[in-house]
């Protein structure tokens, strides 16, 4: 599962922090660093670059969910 982020995003903090705690695994994207991850937030997002975005492994998409809604997506 890929987060995408920016440093300055206090959902993504939170989210991040969450993860950590319920033991989930997860690989961060700056989308402000890497400008494919830009456009694919992007197009995930109606031409949005609204973070946090959850890309899952079989390829949807979660934007600003809980933790109760990547629990649920992941079978947890």
């Amino acid at each position: 599962m890929k987060m995408f982020s920016t440093v300055w995003c206090g959902y993504c903090q939170r989210l991040k922090a969450q993860l950590g705690r319920e033991g989930i695994a997860f690989e961060e994207v700056d989308i402000e660093a890497d400008p494919q991850a830009a456009a694919f937030v992007e197009s995930a997002n109606g031409g949005n670059q609204t973070v946090p975005t959850i890309l899952f492994d079989d390829g949807t998409t979660l934007t600003n969910p809980s933790i109760g809604q990547v629990k649920e997506k992941l079978g947890l």
